[in-house]
């Protein structure tokens, strides 16, 4: 790889090799530099230029991989620093895309207007009409694949790469949804469905995906309320173009992720939001043929759009839908549909409505009126109603009917509820029928049923004909919905009019009852006009009373029987519905044992299974352990020269093992007897040695013995000559120092005196010196303190000085200051006053600060007399008291032994019991510490000088007095 280089100098060599015509090569060294390790560290403003120019060349060169590699590095370096770096990137990539797919396609429509017209001024001829209008599209489109279609493939391919490189992120997420939303227009501008599917696929894949990429630095939080926002808008928009992409399938699933986005949404839609919902909801249930469904998306609109304050048309138009919709919903297919699948596809579209229970026909019809539907709805849709819900006529039903629909599908918007209205109307006309007829011919039912065709051409699929309403009742028939036989021998329909047959039809929906519910409020409807009988003969003669006394018990006991009766049907139902219950649960407990044995069968032959192959692998390792084994034990064998006859494969481990232990056997054998045979002979030779030893041992013993007696005579004749010649030579020194030892005694006792004179004499000097050094070091304290007294002196004059001067200029800046506001106030003449009183100002002030410093220099005389008189006295006092100077200081001086002028030296401890000292001592500390009381008073009683400090008194000198350090002495000159 080349080194690398600064990202200017990159960018300059690319241009350099773009101008060349070197594209290809200026795009290879930017993504050598994207490859470089240095990259990252590289700061994000100088790589963005680099990276727009990157982009360029990439979209001139149609690389979608090489640009989407880019992108992901450039996300990885900026996403943390610079997020609006990488929308910057990202939408000049897809506005670059965008831009060549423009181009191409004009560049395909101008060559398209070259082909159409060769020659403006020939003329058409009949075969070049034809021609063109049969290969005219073609070769539109050959022009399409040639010059658009790589652009459209690179630009959506360049959609896909920004979504890969902005998923999963929360700080890309705003330039996520807008780049979606782009694509979503590029499917829908170019009518591409296959890209949309694909689009749609990949953003419910990024969805799944956070979850797993959840503990990333910025992962996305599907919790917060704003993220959860953006998603359910990109959702909106891809149901939308779905929706006018006219695919339903995936306007289903968009619906499906609309509504998981929601159950996860801790704040509520915003009703604009589920007003779009439900309108795309119901029209995709009434392209899926669920009407059922789409009246209750109906309903639900309705509902959400009363609350926005619409206007009456609106309302009025809302209304109509609600109401139509609801009454095109079938009479007789509430219960058409069971089973588990089934049940799981209604609770999943009702979950979808926000419903809590499987909408019904009442109930939708129940919620219609509710709300005041009725009052909104057009005239023909109420007197539909009218007609399917309250009055009961079947000789005329279909052709009032088809009178209504005539004026209903006038509204071109109500024209697609016709097929199902025209069921609906079917359905209430047998319903009817059985409730009047017994049987009835299937030509009257074709009379009745063919004003439903006039809305219909006559061929077509739809029209009602005898086919169609046999098929359709045999539907119903076949679903228990009705109780209806078709007898084509007499070509007559035959309702069973037979109440205690199992499979009741009708339903609660009927206007009429069914022959069952006939039979259960007969009794309740005789009760009734009993009553009302009983009410209108009150006044009659005792005797109808009595009848009708007894005609009423009969009445009661019949009624009682009959609930009898009734609870014992009842009490058979429900024993039925346990044991068809038990046996099911039976069915499906047989069948999950079933399906959990084949399970474990399944496990077990699983497991059986592993535990053959980990043997199998077992047995081959341990194969070729044993391979090396014997390969090994060959290889030894044949080291010790042992020959093996048979095949070295034939033979086994064990077989190995015995010639080897065999041959160590051998060997251990022959090994022993070799040191059994050489043992033996040392064993003789040993022998022979020692019996040529003995007589020799006995003569070296003898004479061993001679040789330790002489020598340890020898040795303490030695000794004792020794001994006796040091004890004479300490005998003759004691008597040669005996006679010098008078000399030695004098000359110690000389030299002790001389050497405790010489030490008098150098302790009087140190004193001397000392007391020297003293007064010198008194004398540089008091210099040092009489220039610093004068230099604060000087500061402080200085300050005084300064402080006045500035006095004087904050004066003079407030009187300018003054007079400027003057002059704008007042006339010359009080400007000219307030001069004058400025100046008198200042001469005061100026005679006031000279009264001040003439003060302030009396007293520092007067201090200074003070300091005067002060040194005067002190200096009188030295001199009456003995002192030759009044500044110096002299040591105690220790009295020397055998001198009777000096007093006996007393130790402090000792003092106080021999009483206070009568000698007098000039210059004592409690003579210093009086003077020194005495001045502090004088100088209380009299203000000091400002400016200067009061100076020290004579006795603080700077020095400290200290104790004599007790130093060892040997016991002999402590008396000294």
């Amino acid at each position: 790889m080349a080194p690398f280089s600064k990202p200017e100098t990159v960018l300059k060599q690319a241009e350099g090799l773009v101008s060349v015509g070197q594209t290809p090569a200026a795009l290879q060294s930017l993504t050598e530099m994207f490859n470089s390790k240095r990259f990252r560290s590289t700061p994000v403003a100088a790589l963005e230029p680099i990276m727009i120019r990157f982009i360029e060349l990439c979209v001139e060169l149609r690389k979608g991989r090489t640009a989407k590699e880019g992108l992901m590095q450039y996300k990885n370096i900026t996403q943390n620093t610079s997020v609006q770096s990488i929308e910057t990137v990202i939408h000049t990539f897809i506005r670059l895309a965008n831009a060549k797919v423009v181009e191409a396609q004009e560049k395909a429509h101008k060559a398209i207007e070259v082909l159409d017209v060769d020659d403006l001024e020939a003329s058409e001829s009949p075969e070049d009409i034809l021609l063109g209008a049969v290969s005219g599209d073609q070769s539109k489109d050959r022009t399409d694949r040639a010059l658009v279609t790589p652009w459209l493939k690179f630009l959506w391919e360049s959609y896909r790469s920004a979504l890969e490189t902005l998923k999963n992120n929360a700080r890309l997420e705003a330039v996520y949804q807008s780049i979606a939303l782009q694509a979503f227009e590029f499917c829908l501008s170019h009518r591409r469905k296959v890209e949309f599917r694909r689009l749609c696929e990949t953003l419910r894949l990024h969805l799944a995906t956070v979850a797993k990429y959840s503990h990333q630095t910025h992962s996305v939080n599907l919790s917060d309320p704003d993220t959860l926002q953006r998603f359910l808008d990109t959702r909106f928009a891809q149901l939308n173009t779905s929706v006018e992409l006219e695919l339903w399938q995936e306007a289903f699933r968009s619906i499906e992720d609309i509504h998981n986005l929601l159950t996860m949404s801790k704040r509520p839609p915003k009703p604009t939001m589920m007003v779009n919902y439900y309108e795309k909801l119901y029209k995709i249930f009434m392209t899926s043929g669920s009407i059922l469904y789409h009246a209750a998306a109906w309903s639900k609109y309705y509902a959400i759009l009363r609350t926005f304050g619409k206007s009456d048309e609106e309302l009025a138009k809302a209304a109509g839908f609600v109401l139509i919709s609801s009454l095109s919903v079938p009479f007789l297919s509430e219960n058409a549909e069971e089973g588990d699948d089934n049940k799981g596809k209604h609770a999943r579209l009702t979950t979808l409505l926000g419903l809590n229970k499987v909408p019904s026909r009442t109930s939708l019809l129940s919620d219609a009126l509710a709300r005041n539907v009725l009052k909104l709805s057009p005239q023909p849709l109420l007197e539909l109603y009218d007609l399917l819900e309250i009055q009961f006529d079947p000789l005329s039903l279909c052709e009032t009917a088809s009178i209504i629909l005539d004026r209903v599908i006038q509204n071109d918007e109500f024209a697609i509820y016709l097929p199902h209205l025209r069921q609906v109307i079917l359905s209430r006309l047998l319903s009817q029928l059985s409730q009047v007829y017994s049987s009835m011919s299937i030509a009257h039912l074709l009379e009745l049923v063919a004003p439903l065709n006039l809305h219909l051409s006559p061929d077509h699929a739809d029209r009602y004909n005898q086919e169609n309403i046999e098929a359709f009742i045999m539907s119903t028939a076949k679903r228990g919905e009705l109780l209806v036989r078709i007898n084509h021998s007499s070509g007559s329909l035959v309702f069973v009019d037979n109440a205690f047959t199992t499979g009741v039809a009708g339903g609660p929906l009927a206007v009429q009852p069914s022959p069952g519910r006939v039979v259960k409020s007969r009794l309740g409807h005789i009760a009734e006009c009993l009553h009302k009988v009983v009410k209108s003969l009150d006044d009659t003669p005792d005797k109808a009373s009595a009848d009708l006394k007894s005609i009423h018990m009969a009445v009661q006991s019949e009624k009682r029987a009959l609930q009898v009766r009734r609870s014992i049907v009842a009490r058979r139902r429900e024993l039925q519905a346990e044991l068809l219950a038990r046996k099911q649960n039976e069915e499906r407990s047989l069948q999950a044992e079933v399906t959990q044995k084949a399970q474990e069968d399944a496990q077990r032959k699983k497991r059986a299974d592993a535990i053959k192959e980990a043997q199998e692998r077992a047995r081959a390792e341990i194969d070729r352990k044993r391979k090396e084994e014997n390969e090994k034990i060959v290889s030894s064998l044949l080291d010790r020269g042992v020959s093996i006859d048979a095949d070295i494969d034939e033979l086994d481990t064990d077989a190995l093992i015995r010639l080897q232990v065999v041959q160590t056997d051998k060997e251990r054998r022959e090994f022993n007897d070799r040191l059994r045979i050489i043992a033996k002979r040392i064993d003789h030779v040993e022998r022979a040695f020692r019996k040529a030893e003995i007589p020799l041992l006995v003569d070296d013993y003898a004479r061993q013995q001679a040789e330790d007696k002489t020598g340890f005579e020898a040795s303490r004749q030695g000794t004792m000559e020794a001994a006796r010649k040091t004890h004479q030579e300490q005998i003759d020194a004691k008597r040669r120092l005996s006679k010098i030892m008078s000399d030695y005694r004098a000359f110690a006792t000389t030299l002790d005196v001389d050497r405790q004179q010489e030490y008098q004499k150098r302790q009087t000097q140190a004193s001397a010196k000392l007391v020297e050094e003293k007064a010198k070091r008194r004398k540089a304290i008091l210099q040092e303190r009489e220039r610093i007294a004068r230099e604060r002196e000087e500061e402080e004059r200085a300050r005084r000085l300064e402080e006045e001067e500035r006095q004087r200029i904050e004066q003079e800046r407030e009187a300018e200051e003054q007079r400027k506001r003057d002059e704008e106030e007042a006339e010359m003449l009080a400007k000219e006053a307030e001069k004058r009183e400025a100046e008198e100002k200042a001469m005061e002030n100026r005679k006031r600060r000279e009264a001040e410093r003439a003060a302030d220099m009396e007293k520092v005389r007067r201090q200074r007399e003070r300091e005067e008189e002060a040194e005067r006295r002190r200096t009188s006092r030295f001199t009456s008291g003995g002192s030759s100077a009044p500044t110096e200081w002299r040591r105690p001086q220790r009295p020397v032994e055998n001198s009777p002028s000096q007093p006996k030296y007393v130790p402090p401890v000792a003092r106080g019991a021999e009483g206070p000292s009568t000698a007098y001592r000039p210059g004592g500390w409690r003579e210093r510490e009086r003077e020194r009381e005495r001045l502090k008073e004088e100088n209380n009683s009299r203000p000091g000088t400002p400016g200067r400090q009061s100076p020290a008194p004579a006795e603080d000198d700077g020095f400290q007095t200290v104790s004599k350090p007790k130093v060892y002495r040997p016991p002999g000159a402590r008396n000294r």
